[in-house]
């Protein structure tokens, strides 16, 4: 899955999160802002795993 997936996706729950505290829906609105808290820090984790390895020298293509 790719990274853009996963800050979709926790963008989209966190929009349910705020309708359903705005409608008054407690349980549900808990359970989204759960959902898009931990698929949130699963993206910065890739993100920053990619930008450590693109330091590194691994992003770059061969030299010739």
């Amino acid at each position: 899955m790719p990274a853009g997936n996963l800050l979709y996706y926790a963008l989209v729950a966190l929009v349910i999160a705020l309708i359903a505290a705005f409608l008054g829906f407690g349980g549900v609105a808990g359970t989204a802002a759960g959902v898009a808290q931990i698929l949130f820090y699963i993206f910065l984790v890739i993100f920053l795993v990619v930008l450590v390895m693109n330091f590194l020298g691994r992003g770059r293509g061969p030299t010739v």
